[in-house]
């Protein structure tokens, strides 16, 4: 009877997790360039029941039972870095990454494209968030205040004015003087990259930094000004992966509440026979 109550509490403890997942899913469903988490549940190794001494004669036989399942729990999350569908705002301070061929890793995924941007720390992280600024003092920055960066890891200034971007990533004065090159790193597992919230991305500790993806010939892609990607998120699978994991979470906590029954009623019952 223990075992049904660590089998139904493991089940619970999943579905809470995954649903803290699915909830965090749906809040950034309208932030630009997010890319959804993706859950994978798994169960614990099977355990090989037998029984002991079958039989009447002293030192009886060991009889094979069979099979028994111990719960389940979520291994982990893993970010879903598909192409979000891009939508024009018109504003030329922002920007989406059109992601064209890209080398494929050894697991059959595609690699993923990033802006590079810099921290408040002034580290080096990665973003698919094109929704810049440009601040007060003329620099082009995220919606929280990360500078975006160049080709040669430098702040891009735009002196307050309209400027232009091509599909290469040429930033252009009004006066069709460059500026600065927008530079795109290119991770060929993005699935590694760690989340840091307000859609930064950094590199694992102990590992180099992103290769940068211009002038190589392998990799396809073009800067769309005025256009922002949006949330990879799909509100009606999320939804509906919800209410299935809250139904899940309900039986087996219907199960838990009975386990509970019944074990009071078995102490119940020793403390009659007293």
């Amino acid at each position: 009877m223990l075992r049904g109550f660590y089998g139904a509490g493991a089940g619970m403890i999943t579905q809470q997790r995954h649903s803290e997942m699915l909830n965090n899913n749906l809040a950034n469903a309208q932030t630009p360039g997010y890319k959804g988490d993706n859950a994978s549940i798994r169960s614990f190794p099977e355990m090989l029941m037998q029984a002991e001494n079958v039989g009447a004669a002293p030192g009886g036989r060991n009889e094979l039972i069979g099979s028994m399942n111990t719960g389940t729990y979520m291994q982990e999350r893993t970010p879903n870095f598909a192409q979000g569908d891009t939508r024009q705002t018109e504003n030329n301070t922002d920007m989406a990454i059109v992601q064209g061929d890209v080398p494929v890793n050894e697991e059959g995924n595609s690699g993923a494209l990033f802006f590079n941007v810099a921290n408040e720390d002034g580290d080096l992280r990665y973003t698919r968030n094109g929704s810049f600024a440009v601040d007060g003092e003329g620099f082009l920055t995220t919606a929280q205040g990360n500078y975006v960066l160049d080709d040669a890891g430098d702040e891009i200034f735009v002196n307050n004015e309209e400027f232009t971007v091509d599909a290469g990533g040429n930033v252009f004065d009004d006066d069709g003087e460059e500026l600065a090159t927008i530079d795109i790193s290119f991770a060929a597992a993005p699935e590694d990259l760690v989340k840091e919230g307000d859609g930064l991305l950094a590199v694992p500790e102990d590992e180099d930094a992103l290769p940068t993806a211009i002038g190589d010939d392998d990799i396809n892609y073009d800067i769309n000004q005025g256009f922002v990607e949006e949330s990879n998120v799909d509100l009606m699978r999320t939804m509906s992966d919800m209410m299935e994991s809250m139904r899940i979470f309900e039986a087996n906590q219907t199960v838990l509440q009975a386990y509970d029954q019944s074990m009071e009623r078995a102490v119940n019952d020793v403390g009659r026979l007293q």
